[in-house]
């Protein structure tokens, strides 16, 4: 069959794990007349499809048949309805009034998309190990971290997993807004039994996000805190998320925060340089912009913090390169990053290895020279990081600077960084260094 010749093809072309996921649902409806016609589980995977892998698809298709127009279309579902009162959670077809209640999920936040690096290794290992059942990190996680760092991410990850892997779960994911509403409906229409039954008695696994918002709602702390405590001591899965440690919660009863840290508590940081750029890589990737390392290195440096903001850059990159009809260059890169982040003022390579040389009382030839002496190396790398972060400079030109090669430059990029995050002294002279620049 032709659909499985393609997919063998596709299977040595994208990653094991993009396969499984996007390719090995997928069945052929019908193959004639040149036509190739495609049937997805639902409009969410097709959209994901059709913007990732439909130009691979219809590419290996041209080159295995006679196939002029490859077609996705959703399977035939009957229509998700919104039930009236959920906070407008979405009840899936099929299922009864004690079955799951979920939030609409993202069709991309899975463990396979989830970048692993240093800042959330723990929090991407315990929800892992939640959805699977492993008792390792124990039954109940509180997840913390500031916007666009990954918490829905992880937290639809576990749901997408307990679906695929043990559908019959009665699995219950909202927001805690979502809960305060349901919960406000069933005191003012005497429905409070059915309520605390249905997360109490019909629920295997709950997962409640942005639970900060609670704050002051002392009602529906209680309620929560009671609900917790019989799923916790049951040995039920719990997963919580904020947008703040426990200890910063303000607002919140003590016995609510006791109880939703009793459990394993882990916050989600900034990325580190290193899993920014394999984030970049992997997106660029995906949105068929290749990874240069000159670009990848670039983004990286300048786009740190909340990863949304990354995806916003790769998107408006993706639209310039196909409004200009060429692939991304690092003027481009740098023309949307910087409108992203702010331009820059016009500082040159020179300049800053001047500013350098004078601050050091080190002598240009010394910074171009060979030798590795710290009082010659630690100023060097100051430099090429300076350089990165304020010129339009690719690696080679930067180390054309120094008589050294673009491998040498990304060193020093990726010393001086992991330096600034571990020693406040590297800190304040980058700061102080970046000041006297833009004065």
């Amino acid at each position: 069959m032709l659909w499985n010749a393609i997919k063998t093809s596709l299977h040595g072309a994208i990653p094991e794990s993009e396969f499984g996921l996007w390719i090995k649902p997928l069945e052929c409806r019908r193959h004639d007349d040149g036509v190739l016609e495609l049937v997805g589980p639902d409009r969410f995977f097709c959209a994901w499809v059709e913007d990732r892998y439909l130009g691979l698809i219809r590419t290996k298709a041209a080159e295995l048949g006679e196939i002029t127009d490859v077609r996705l279309q959703a399977a035939a579902t009957p229509p998700l309805r919104f039930e009236s009162g959920k906070g407008g959670q979405l009840k899936l077809p099929g299922v009864t009034s004690a079955g799951p209640r979920l939030r609409s999920l993202h069709p991309a936040f899975t463990f396979e998309q989830f970048m692993v690096g240093e800042s959330n290794l723990l929090a991407r290992s315990a929800c892992q190990a939640l959805a699977t059942g492993d008792a390792t990190f124990g039954n109940c996680l509180f997840m913390n971290s500031t916007t666009g760092l990954g918490k829905s991410h992880l937290t639809q990850a576990v749901v997408h997993q307990v679906l695929r892997s043990a559908p019959s779960t009665r699995l219950h994911y909202l927001t805690a807004q979502q809960f305060s509403a349901e919960m406000v409906k069933g005191i003012r229409t005497n429905a409070m039994e059915q309520f605390s039954k249905k997360y109490i008695n019909d629920c295997d696994m709950l997962l409640v996000e942005d639970v900060h918002t609670l704050t002051g709602k002392t009602k529906t702390q209680e309620e929560l805190n009671t609900i917790l405590d019989y799923l916790i001591k049951s040995g039920r899965r719990v997963i919580l998320t904020s947008a703040l440690p426990p200890t910063k919660l303000a607002g919140i009863d003590d016995d609510f925060r006791s109880r939703m840290t009793s459990g394993l508590v882990t916050g989600i940081e900034s990325p580190d340089y290193e899993t920014r750029a394999r984030i970049i890589r992997h997106k660029l990737q995906m949105h068929g912009l290749g990874a240069d390392e000159d670009l990848v290195g670039f983004m990286a440096e300048s786009l740190q913090g909340d990863v949304r903001r990354m995806e916003s850059a790769i998107i408006g990159i993706k639209a310039k390169s196909c409004l200009l009809g060429a692939p991304p260059d690092l003027g481009m890169v740098r023309e949307v990053v910087y409108g992203l982040i702010g331009s820059r003022a016009d500082i040159t390579g020179e300049a800053i290895r001047e500013l350098i040389g004078r601050q050091f009382r080190v002598s240009i030839e010394d910074l171009c020279s060979r030798s590795r002496k710290r009082s010659i190396t630690f100023p060097r790398q100051l430099a090429m990081y300076l350089t990165r972060k304020y010129t339009t400079k690719s690696l080679a030109d930067i180390g054309s600077l120094y008589n050294r090669d673009h491998s040498t430059v990304l060193y020093a990029i990726k010393t001086i960084t992991k330096d600034m995050s571990q020693q406040t002294t590297v800190r304040q002279q980058v700061e102080l260094l970046s000041a006297k620049l833009k004065n």
